[in-house]
């Protein structure tokens, strides 16, 4: 179901024109302050540390978005795929498929990927940095102090919470500065990224071992952020390279096992709770088709019809 089925926009909703206007005056006033955030945690597949903001809150982010999208997106490199329209973790994982065709000469040669991850980035967001960055093309004071509102309202100098959509725009403006180092100053041809997680691909081994140094040292010096030591991998194409949930391998993309793993005891756990009433079919069907959509980007013909027949028998038990 869709989040205006939420108890909280609900609440919201039933005011909504005086709870919309409130938020206008304060806004006009520039007595706005952002509320507190409701923490929790999740785990798919690894931990995270959740901040959810209040839905007036949530609404004034959108707004910020609107502006702030459009100014910048232009801007960024074409193989920046993180919450961008058109783009997406799908669109990466093919365009990663396609690089390593084409470096490896349609698989008859060479081809290494250097994957790299950056440390906590959203812990260890600069606000000095990243409000320097978005006034390079927002000029409206009483705008950049809406922003500084929103930014100290999780931590005082450092950080953006995950789980606020400014947090993602915010991530790729702070992260197009590593964009144009890699492709202006490394000249980097063969380059994607997805959020902290990017992967470079070369014919040339030494090459890539090279790079690693530039580029802690970019981000320590310019960004004040760090590569993750103990997830800098460099791998041979056809050992298949580990990105976004799937496995690129030599004319296929699979899914990774442990995330095809988790979907079928994700199916199973929902199916049981279909079947004791504790959801709806409809909630079902909904996770039913984010699963298989997921698992549709993939080689996983034969995996998605093991998943529809095994749901068949779990709803005869």
């Amino acid at each position: 179901m869709g989040k205006r089925s939420r108890k909280d926009v609900q609440i919201f909703e039933r005011y909504l024109e005086d709870n919309l206007f409130s938020l206008y005056r304060r806004l006009l006033s520039k007595t706005y302050r952002h509320g507190k955030y409701t923490a929790f945690n999740i785990y798919d597949p690894k931990f995270r540390h959740i901040h959810k903001a209040k839905v007036e809150n949530r609404i004034v982010h959108h707004a910020i978005i609107s502006i702030i999208e459009p100014l910048f997106d232009r801007s960024f490199i074409y193989d920046s795929y993180s919450c961008r329209t058109n783009k997406g973790m799908h669109r990466a994982v093919k365009r990663l498929y396609f690089f390593v065709r084409k470096v490896s000469k349609n698989y008859s040669g060479n081809c290494f990927a250097l994957k790299l991850d950056i440390k906590k980035f959203f812990e260890s967001v600069d606000h000095t940095i990243l409000l320097n960055l978005l006034k390079k093309k927002i000029e409206d004071e009483d705008f950049i102090l809406l922003i500084e509102n929103i930014l100290s309202s999780f931590s005082k100098d450092r950080g953006i919470p995950i789980g606020n959509l400014t947090s993602q725009i915010f991530a790729n403006v702070y992260l197009n500065e590593l964009d144009k180092f890699v492709k202006q100053e490394l000249r980097i041809k063969y380059y994607i990224r997805y959020c902290d997680d990017f992967v470079i691909l070369s014919q040339d081994r030494e090459y890539l071992e090279n790079l690693i140094t530039d580029i802690q040292e970019f981000l320590n010096n310019s960004l004040k952020v760090s590569l993750h030591e103990n997830k800098i991998i460099i791998c041979k194409y056809t050992q298949g390279i580990d990105f976004l949930g799937y496995i690129v391998l030599p004319y296929f993309i699979l899914p990774r096992t442990k995330t095809r793993n988790r979907a079928f005891r994700k199916i199973c756990g929902k199916s049981k709770d279909l079947e004791n009433g504790i959801i709806s079919e409809y909630s079902f069907n909904q996770s039913l088709q984010s699963y298989l959509g997921f698992l549709k980007h993939a080689n996983t013909f034969k995996l998605r019809e093991e998943l529809k027949i095994k749901i068949d028998f779990w709803k005869t038990i």
